[in-house]
């Protein structure tokens, strides 16, 4: 199926060639060789550059001829084709267009070129349609940035607008077609990898016709047009030197597709305000964890700034060698001990005691209490009545244990003046606790 429409196509392109249509003798002959590489797809189109370039040669070196000669060549034109009237009249137009500029020339606008110009625009038109290395004058382990800077320089040599020689205009496609898959690293790996247009769906699928759209040529979906791809690149509008915007239409499974693209500035504009909000949320996700922290910090701020709480003084319930001064709290009578020299110099008792007048080193002595001694002494009660519930509990837990093997298993057998007995034995701790004025269910 490919073969056919290729052959279809290189028939169209001789047509075009014939009357001297050559941009469009071009288009199809690089068709055809797209579809289906042929020696005779390769011959036509060097038969139409060296055509274009002879034309191209002549209108540059002078419009001499005269009027007569002017019809004589129409008229040989019309009789070397005498089966394409409308071939004719194109053939006479171009004649008589070229005083007005180069071939390819658009609005009766010059088109000049040099030969460097002219040189380069043979070298790229000399590769295969995708030999992209080839083209952009590359290697294969090139990095992205010379991809770049290459296609910025031939983009710049070639554009349509700035050279004039003959087959400029597909130079510059060739050249465009190269950087869009050069320059995307997966269309880049699939290229590599195949040698063929990672976009050629021909290429891909042996199901896969050039007439699957009706149109008989090949779509992408998506694709972008070389002018597009200037402009995006250069930061233009619409037109490769400055214009409107851009309106591309594509044509893919998902039916036709219309792109406005306004300048690349507004497109830069647009990258910068996504990687500014890329920062910012994150900041907005790590707000409430900088919130938490700035309050965690400000609760913690007093004590880096306060006085750390100064440890009481040690003391016994019972008397040691160490602890031996007998003291009683007034509140509770509780007893406890003591040692005289760690309580004067204590930071906070000491100096209190001091300014009371008392000496604990001396025998006890029944004062006043200031405020550090009453705190701390309401802090032994405190010690104390725990102490002595936590073994009233424990007396009680031994009574129960005591009471439950003396009756046994449904009282057979007990002896019950014994249960009696252990019932009434009090249990010094709870005596105490009671003593103290604290009833059992307060603690």
């Amino acid at each position: 199926m490919n073969k056919d429409e290729a052959i279809r196509c290189l028939s169209i392109a001789q047509k075009h060639r014939d009357a001297a249509n050559y941009s469009s003798a071009r288009k199809f002959a690089l068709k055809s060789i797209s579809l289906f590489e042929t020696p005779e797809a390769h011959k036509l189109l060097q038969s139409i550059d060296n055509a274009e370039a002879a034309s191209a040669s002549s209108s540059s070196s002078g419009y001499s001829g005269s009027t007569s000669k002017a019809a004589s060549s129409s008229a040989s034109g019309a009789e070397a084709h005498p089966s394409a009237a409308g071939a004719t009249h194109r053939h006479t137009q171009s004649s008589s267009a070229q005083p007005n500029g180069t071939a390819g020339g658009q609005g009766g606008k010059k088109r000049e070129y040099t030969a460097e110009q002219h040189s380069m625009v043979k070298k790229i038109r000399a590769c295969k349609i995708t030999e992209y290395y080839e083209i952009m004058s590359l290697k294969r382990d090139c990095e992205e940035v010379e991809v770049k800077k290459a296609y910025r320089k031939l983009a710049l040599a070639l554009h349509p607008d700035k050279n004039g020689a003959p087959g400029a205009d597909e130079a510059f496609k060739m050249v465009s077609k190269a950087f869009q898959v050069l320059s995307d690293p997966q269309k880049r790996r699939a290229y590599d990898a195949s040698g063929s247009d990672p976009e050629d769906r021909t290429s891909r699928s042996p199901d896969f016709s050039a007439n699957s759209f009706g149109g008989g040529g090949q779509a992408f979906e998506g694709e972008m047009s070389p002018e597009d791809l200037f402009n995006m690149f250069f930061g233009g509008g619409g037109n490769a030197f400055g214009g409107g915007p851009v309106f591309t239409t594509t044509f893919g499974p998902g039916g036709f597709r219309t792109t406005r693209m306004g300048n690349f500035n507004g497109a830069a504009r647009h990258q910068e305000q996504q990687a500014n909000q890329v920062p910012r949320s994150t900041f907005i996700q790590l707000l409430p964890l900088i919130i938490l922290f700035g309050f965690s910090m400000l609760s913690a701020l007093p004590n880096l700034f306060a006085t750390p709480p100064v440890p009481d003084p040690n003391f016994s319930f019972s008397s040691t060698s160490r602890y031996h001064l007998e003291r009683h709290t007034p509140t509770r009578d509780v007893i406890y001990h003591i040692n005289p020299a760690e309580f004067m110099h204590h930071p906070v008792l000491g100096p209190e005691l001091v300014r009371d007048g008392v000496d604990l080193k001396a025998e006890y002595q029944k004062v006043k209490r200031g405020p550090h001694m009453t705190k701390f002494e309401d802090g032994v009660e405190r010690a104390y009545i725990s102490e002595v519930w936590t073994q009233c509990r424990r007396g009680q837990d031994r009574k129960e244990r005591l009471l439950d093997a003396e009756r046994g298993i449904f009282g057979i057998g007990t002896d019950w003046d014994k249960v009696r007995k252990i019932q009434k034995e009090p249990i010094e701790a709870c005596v105490e606790l009671e003593r103290l004025g604290v009833g059992r269910g307060q603690m």
